[in-house]
């Protein structure tokens, strides 16, 4: 097996996560701030606090949101929403989280569920955290609208700006710009294009607008290239102007920002200033290290101007992966681990994600969770964070009903997926594959006891099966399996817990856990 334990998202060749480490008078912090799947990042502050909302595509529930005090440090606080709005039925892509005259907004895309075309809305709360209002699309081209973002300009004008999607009809896909009702909850006037795809690296698109005032120029961060999955070359760009209609000038050190030795495909980001005046982009990049598993994480770097007015970003080296830090950012948690102990009851925590439309009935009570099928299995889940690494969890074979098959999943979208499960009997591996199941390995299952099993991940795309058997010891059931088959274009790879059996199946899992390092397989 290989040693990849703790080699961190970034490929970082690191034996513990190191944390914070004094520079001078600063600290530094490493890449990424959020381990795992959180594309598209858009942030704020607030006071002393800042917030931040993440793509959740087709995951629930919708949009994480994201809490830190120093830009560093991020825990998921909740989402934006808890139930699919009604006019919508999948592609939950860019939410830009601002805030305007004490109030707070989330423009997002996602596809209407009448039209099939992919739109842009708005949902508002009187808190970052929510809870929010639906107040459902202002726009809906025929090409497909996303990836809005909402700014006031000099003059107090608002203004909505927004990608028409016309690469998926082959054709060139224009940034607009229309002004804002002064609620910000419909646009008024007519649009008008500012900037389109025009340079080669830019490939097919230009998409992820944000607008930065400095002194008197606007700067319209943007970026270019094919966003995911394996062929990626996504990038980073600016352009400014004197005036919100333009003319719009690109930079001739275009892109600022693009991928190297440890991160691939950096962009869509958002700019937030700290109070001490430093300019940070928060963005998204995939890690060179198995990074079509771990998908697209959230990065951070400080925005510099030059004596020429434009901005750089660590010098023009790509994305960073240990830099100095916001003044504030004196520690950084581990970010690698994911575990839970069910050891409050109620609901799931935040950080867990269910497949789209597939919500499972879950209760959490005593340090276990329940988990009832539906029509369909239920599967609990969360983004991983390492490519290499463990998953572990035990099923009470008492708490088993009838016909019901529970265990660790190893989740790509709902068509595919790996598991390791039990009917309280046996123990069997299954893959299933563009929605078509067959077994890999089955064993018989330690009697009367929890039944504990491992699967480790290897390098984001290779599994090994495990259950301890009566003398302590871990066996393997089906030797290595291929899981390249699992990660979707635009999504990184998730593990959890499942039931899977007929409707009213269900079944109780001990702590959960995703630990680094694919050699604790077999350990103790």
């Amino acid at each position: 097996m290989t040693r990849t334990c703790f080699v961190l998202v970034g490929a970082l060749a690191l034996a513990f996560w190191a944390g914070a480490a004094p520079v001078g008078n600063a600290f530094q912090f490493q890449n990424p701030v959020r381990a795992g799947d959180y594309p598209d990042p858009s942030v704020i502050r607030v006071g002393d606090d800042y917030w931040a909302a993440a793509t959740s595509s087709e995951w629930a529930p919708h949009f994480p949101l994201l809490h830190s005090r120093d830009l560093v440090n991020w825990e998921i606080k909740g989402h934006v929403f808890t139930q699919m709005p009604v006019w919508a039925k999948a592609n939950f892509w860019a939410p830009e989280i601002s805030q305007y005259q004490g109030k707070f907004f989330v423009y997002y895309t996602a596809r209407e569920a009448a039209s099939n075309r992919l739109a842009v809305a708005v949902a508002t709360a009187t808190h970052p955290g929510g809870p929010y209002t639906d107040h459902g699309p202002l726009i809906a081209q025929e090409a497909g609208s996303i990836d809005a973002m909402p700014f006031t300009d000099a003059q107090g004008v608002r203004w909505l700006l927004w990608k028409e999607d016309g690469n998926s009809k082959k054709l060139p896909t224009p940034i607009w710009l229309q002004r804002l009702r002064d609620d910000g909850l419909a646009l008024v006037g007519e649009k008008r294009e500012i900037l389109r795809n025009d340079a080669k690296w830019e490939g097919a698109v230009v998409e992820g607008p944000f607008v930065l005032r400095r002194g008197d120029w606007y700067y319209l961060f943007y970026s270019g290239g094919a966003c995911c999955g394996r062929n990626c070359n996504y990038a980073l760009g600016v352009a400014r102007a004197k005036d919100m209609a333009g003319p719009w000038e690109k930079a001739p050190a275009n892109p600022i920002l693009a991928g190297n030795a440890a991160w691939r495909c950096p962009g869509h980001g958002s700019i937030v200033a700290d109070p001490e005046g430093r300019t940070w982009l928060l963005y998204h990049a995939y890690a060179q290290k198995g990074f079509v598993a771990t998908g697209r994480e959230m990065l951070l770097d400080e925005v510099v101007f030059g004596a020429d007015g434009w901005p750089t970003i660590n010098g023009g080296r790509g994305a960073s992966t240990r830099t100095a830090g916001p003044k504030s950012a004196t520690a950084q948690k581990d970010i690698t681990l994911v575990r839970d102990n069910f050891g409050r009851d109620g609901d799931l925590a935040p950080g867990w994600q269910w497949i789209l439309g597939r919500k499972p009935s879950a209760r959490v009570k005593g340090g276990k969770l329940t988990l009832e099928a539906g029509s369909e299995p239920a599967a609990a889940v969360q983004s991983i964070t390492v490519p290499s690494f463990v998953a572990e969890t035990s099923v009470d074979p008492k708490s088993l009903t009838q016909g019901a098959l529970a265990g660790l999943v190893i989740f790509g979208d709902r068509a595919n997926h790996l598991a390791l499960a039990t009917d309280g009997r046996k123990v069997q591996v299954w893959s299933e594959q563009k929605g078509q199941r067959f077994k890999v390995a089955e064993a018989e299952a330690l009697p009367g006891k929890p039944i504990r099993m491992r699967v480790a991940c290897i390098d984001g795309n290779r599994f090994r099966f495990a259950i301890q058997a009566a003398d302590g010891r871990w066996r393997e059931l089906a030797g290595e399996t291929d899981g390249s088959f699992l990660p979707p274009w635009d999504r990184g790879v998730r593990t959890g817990v499942i039931v899977s059996g007929s409707s009213g199946a269900a079944a109780s899992f001990g702590t959960f856990s995703a630990t680094p390092g694919d050699e604790k397989l077999f350990a103790p």
